[in-house]
């Protein structure tokens, strides 16, 4: 490692190991940089999508020329990495497996290209390691990762003469600007009189401490960031800082191979109020520390979004506000056409003149998906010379257009809009450019939800009736509440059939939330429609269907309530097949839990029965046939559940069936979220 990096020049240097049979690269050696900064590495999945497991995967050196690039193509390193380097990867081969890798970067003003002479010495590095690797291998002595990286410390400086030293401290003591110096693990190895004078603490107390944990003002994460920013990136970095109850001081950080360099004075007022550069020649919104602690939040509640219309919502809510454009928008692919999916800030009428573009009409936002490459354009004259014939008629004047790309296939396009002209800095454009890579995964998620979601909902629905049949003298209800999520299909059904003189109802839960469950619940619903008409007892009708399921071999069990109305004797006959029991409001309001017979759930027995209990039903009396998700509440018990339904009942007040199964099933009258499907289905004899 030390041999490669003389020889290349490289200011930062990462040695992987693979212990033989695992699947996670250890970090075994850090070069130029502390352990502190490097820990976030220090593990590495061999199949994440960072560059040393991607050179190890791909048997090739991985070359990253820009902050920009990185952020495109490692979104995840962007992310917490927003700084300006070079970096190389080259794989350690022994007997043509991957047992290791080699990581080193360099500053910005490394040239954009990896010399023929780097690459040489890279490569002879990786089999100079191979070697090593081999003969401790073979000798029984495998070399393996320790718990720690080793730190590799830079040579020692020149050793001056003691009176060339004596006249270096005598300088610095004079000296009324402060004088600081860190070593690579970022703490305080010297700092002369003034500096202590200016923070105002002891020099004792602060040597051999990080100046950003002993000195509380400065706990602020930016000024830590700043310091990563010279270490990482090689550049001279500024920051402000207030030093209570109202000093000023201004910090500049000049880097070296062996730590950090700092010059710190009173700052002026109007320098005060400037925020921390970003670097030597530029400083811009947003990057450092609070930008990745945005992108951070970011990437949290996007993990969370469910559908494309929650994506939309998080993006604007975080990242207009966090990252200071005046508008965005959120494109996405539809049969060669990119349409708005949801936009914040820009004209409504715009957004129309700009939806349904084709993806071969060489508008701005089509151009960046066909080409993969972000484009910014700091002003109206930027746009227009780009895009001649696609001026923007949306009032902004700066834009800057983000190819949204997922599992290599492009989905959409992010627009980002200011109403000022706006230069974008390359800290900016990787950082946006890293924003992009997490939302398209988001959008890419939500899509396949909505996707979903939508296949799930048509077969539930067209699993149910449409419409309940018309009965005289029966006044019906009903009502389905889904609770999943995605493919989560639940099997609760109802029913209201003709059959001779008479009609029945049925209600039911197959066992499960999936597609399975949702077809076993169309059979079961259809073989109870078929033997109703047919005029048997609810007994035998369930002990048919139970029959049916046991052919079926699904080793899925269903819930089944059966009630045959009989509307000319003002009576019901029931049967259960493991169901929650129905209830009954009479005229007068009383409410009872009709406590039937129990019987096995269907499917488990060839030769179950099942008993038929006839209860009175008079006109204005309300039979309510529910499933166990309106009734069933984790933790509690479902007795003290089912009676706290059946008090509802009887107190509500609503006059029509649909008012009353409205009240029923609001979720807001529930303690906790509702975790499974509901099906509600009340009937009362009219008498007429």
């Amino acid at each position: 490692m030390s041999e490669a990096m003389a020889a290349t020049g490289a200011s930062m240097g990462l040695l992987y190991l693979l212990p033989p049979g695992e699947r996670v690269l250890r970090l075994a050696v850090v070069v130029g940089v502390s352990r502190r900064i490097a820990a976030p590495w220090a593990r590495v999945p061999l199949e994440a999508p960072i560059p040393v497991a991607v050179a190890m995967r791909q048997r090739r050196i991985v070359w990253l020329a820009s902050q920009e690039e990185m952020a495109r193509r490692y979104p995840r390193v962007g992310l917490v990495l927003p700084y300006d380097f070079r970096l190389a990867a080259a794989p350690v081969l022994t007997s043509g497996a991957a047992r290791g890798g080699i990581v080193l970067l360099w500053p910005s003003a490394h040239p954009t290209q990896l010399s023929t002479h780097e690459r040489h010495v890279l490569g002879a590095s990786c089999r100079s390691a191979s070697r090593v690797l081999r003969q401790a291998a073979d000798s029984g002595r495998p070399l393996l990762p320790g718990d720690e990286p080793r730190l590799l410390e830079p040579g020692p400086p020149r050793e001056p003469e003691p009176a060339e030293a004596a006249a270096a401290v005598a300088f610095l003591e004079r000296l009324p600007d402060g004088c600081c110096s860190l070593n690579v693990e970022g703490r305080i190895v010297f700092l002369n009189p003034a500096a202590a004078t200016l923070v105002g603490a002891d020099a004792e107390a602060l040597l051999g401490t990080r100046p950003w944990e002993s000195l509380p003002w400065l706990h602020d994460p930016v000024f830590e960031d700043r310091y990563r920013a010279a270490v990482i990136a090689r550049q001279p970095t500024t920051f402000t800082a207030r030093r209570p109850p109202d000093t000023w001081l201004s910090f500049r950080l000049f880097p070296g191979e062996g730590g950090v360099s700092v010059h710190i004075t009173p700052a002026a007022t109007e320098q005060a109020l400037q925020p921390p550069d970003r670097g030597p020649a530029e400083a811009g919104p947003p990057g450092g520390a609070t930008a990745l602690y945005h992108l951070t939040h970011l990437a949290a509640v996007l993990s969370e979004a469910v559908g494309v219309a929650d994506v939309v919502e998080l993006v604007a809510d975080q990242l207009v506000p966090a990252f200071g454009p005046g508008a965005m928008a959120l494109l996405t692919v539809e049969e060669g056409r990119l349409h708005i999916v949801g936009h914040r800030g820009f004209p409504a009428e715009a957004m129309e003149r700009s939806d349904a573009v084709p993806l071969s009409s060489g508008a701005p936002a089509a151009r960046v998906l066909a080409s993969g490459v972000p484009a910014f354009f700091a002003s109206t004259a930027d746009l227009e010379r780009a895009h001649a014939h696609s001026a923007q008629r949306d009032g902004m004047a700066a834009w800057a257009y983000l190819p949204l790309t997922a599992s290599g296939s492009p989905i959409g396009t992010l627009v980002l809009a200011y109403d000022q002209p706006h230069p974008f800095t390359s800290p900016e454009r990787a950082l946006f450019t890293s924003l992009a890579g997490l939302i398209a995964q988001a959008l890419d998620r939500a899509r396949l939800y909505d996707t979903q979601r939508r296949l799930a909902h048509s077969l539930q629905t067209g699993l149910l009736p449409h419409s309940l049949a018309r009965i005289p003298s029966l006044e019906v209800a009903a009502r389905y509440l889904p609770a999943g999520r995605g493919m989560d299909i639940g099997g609760d059904f109802y029913d209201l059939v003709r059959c001779g003189p008479g009609s029945a109802a049925a209600i039911g839960d197959v066992q499960g939330h999936n597609t399975t469950a949702a077809a076993l619940m169309g059979q079961v619903r259809t073989a109870v429609h078929t033997h109703a008409t047919a005029g048997a007892s609810p007994g035998e009708i369930l002990a048919r269907t139970n029959r049916l399921l046991i052919d079926l071999d699904t080793d899925l069990f269903t819930s089944c309530l059966y009630a045959h109305l009989d509307l000319a004797r003002n009576e019901v006959g029931l049967a259960t097949a493991g169901h929650p029991p129905p209830l009954l409001r009479h005229p007068d309001g009383r409410t009872e839990v009709l406590d039937l017979p129990p019987g096995l759930l269907l499917g488990i027995e060839p030769d179950s029965a099942y008993a038929t209990t006839r209860v009175p039903l008079e006109p204005g009396s309300v039979l309510a046939l529910y499933t166990d998700g309106l009734v069933e509440t984790p933790g509690a018990d479902i007795g003290a559940c089912t009676a706290a339904l059946a008090r509802r009942l009887a107190e509500a007040t609503e006059s029509d069936l649909d008012g009353l199964a409205d009240a029923l099933t609001d979720p807001s009258a529930r303690q906790v979220p509702v975790t499974d499907d509901i099906a509600l289905l009340l009937l009362r004899p009219t008498g007429a």
